[in-house]
């Protein structure tokens, strides 16, 4: 028997049934019919899970290119045959079933990338590997942005972690860093000023550096007043793009910058994130207890029990609840990187990273949008918001690797 179990990874799985028990007690507080739901969910969800303990680990790899398009025509086709939901079509309706494709396209694409990445063929100094890479990456996005669905866009842009443990150059989470800071910075202060400080800031880091740079050579000159083009150009673009967004989004990102409790937000765009930070911080330290919650209760934060379910947790377990479940994931995403990093396989191994990497994405995402870090872009928090596709996607995830790592521990191929 103990040979039986020798590979199963026993605290990752202990930790994916924590947290999935956990959403469904606050999902049972705040809906009962829907906790009850969600619970049907799980048992469905463990019992796929484990039928993939049943398949050989090389079946995952040797199909990665058929599931890769089976998700690529499930986007597509939520375009045509898809429900129009909160002003996306991203949902199948099948009778009484909702199914949101995405969540099946995110496993689809980790076995593809890691397909690829696996491959003789592969290698990351290459322009063409880097190419292709990009578009088994991108096409997934560019169909999502045709919903539109602007937070799946931002998980999807997790792959490159991957991209990155295996040789990516880290200047390109610098270089997106920086120019996201002059996006965000472009929409609160003009253009111009930014321009003149990017100009200042050169100017200090070349007094600073003038003995090292060598004057002799002109193409300095030509990089810098590139650089300061580019940025000074990205700037003013970034406000451009910002006044053609929908109202709604345009509204979502402004209430970061003016806050939630102000009139013209708090009634419409802002109610949500305002309610839950009431929830929160009502909480206290020990929290109000379970079902306690007068904010949970009163049915004040619309959707509560989907991309809201923090504020929950933050009401009736307070301080010391919500660290708790911090701690979980935690623990729970570094567990997955640690043996993601021992795989002896490259396909194992760039599977794991996918896989911590969207959780890690999502779980940042959705912490910091309820409370009021980031901009409303409609993230679940994994295994603990209520949904069937959103629980039984990042199960499958996650069983996948744990079969993987299974037969990896066992040298099983």
């Amino acid at each position: 028997m103990s040979k039986l179990f020798r590979g199963l990874d026993g605290p990752m799985l202990f930790l994916y049934l924590l947290i999935a028990i956990f959403g469904c007690v606050n999902i049972y507080s705040v809906d009962s019919n829907l906790g009850q739901k969600q619970i049907s969910w799980l048992i469905v969800s463990i019992i796929l899970g484990l039928c993939t303990f049943l398949v050989r680990p090389k079946f995952f790899e040797n199909f990665a290119g058929l599931f890769y398009i089976l998700g690529i025509l499930l986007l597509a086709g939520v375009l045509v045959f898809g429900s129009d939901i909160n002003g996306a079509k991203a949902w199948y309706r099948i009778g009484g079933f909702s199914l949101q494709p995405v969540e099946i396209s995110k496993i689809c694409t980790a076995l593809m990338l890691a397909n690829y990445i696996g491959s003789p063929n592969f290698n990351i100094k290459s322009i063409q590997s880097l190419i292709v890479s990009t578009i088994i990456i991108g096409f997934p996005i560019i169909l999502i942005l045709l919903q539109p669905d602007v937070g799946s866009i931002l998980v999807f842009l997790a792959y490159l972690i991957a991209l990155y443990r295996e040789g990516l150059s880290g200047w390109i989470f610098i270089i997106g860093g920086y120019f996201a800071i002059i996006f965000l910075a472009s929409i609160a202060i003009s253009s111009w000023i930014i321009t003149l400080i990017i100009v200042i800031f050169i100017a200090i880091s070349i007094l600073l550096l003038r003995r090292k740079i060598n004057w002799s050579q002109p193409l300095h000159l030509i990089y810098i007043g590139t650089f300061i083009v580019i940025s000074s150009a990205f700037s003013f673009s970034s406000s451009y793009i910002f006044e053609k967004l929908p109202q709604h989004q345009k509204d979502r990102i402004m209430v970061l910058y003016e806050g939630e409790d102000i009139p013209k937000y708090r009634n419409n765009i802002g109610y949500n994130l305002y309610f839950s930070k009431t929830a929160i911080g009502s909480g206290g330290f020990w929290g109000k207890g379970y079902k306690q919650g007068s904010v949970t209760a009163g049915r004040f934060v619309p959707e509560q029990q989907t991309d809201y379910i923090f504020c929950t947790v933050g009401e009736e377990w307070g301080f010391v609840g919500s660290c708790i479940l911090i701690v979980l994931y935690a623990l729970l995403i570094t567990r997955i990187y640690f043996l993601a990093e021992n795989q002896k396989g490259i396909f194992s191994r760039v599977f794991g990273y996918c896989l911590a990497s969207v959780l890690l994405m999502h779980f940042l995402i959705n912490i910091g949008m309820v409370i009021g870090l980031f901009p409303t872009v409609g993230i679940p928090l994994p295994f603990f918001s209520y949904g069937g596709s959103s629980l039984l996607g990042f199960s499958l995830f996650v069983f996948i690797f744990l079969r993987l790592n299974y037969s990896d521990a066992n040298r099983l191929i």
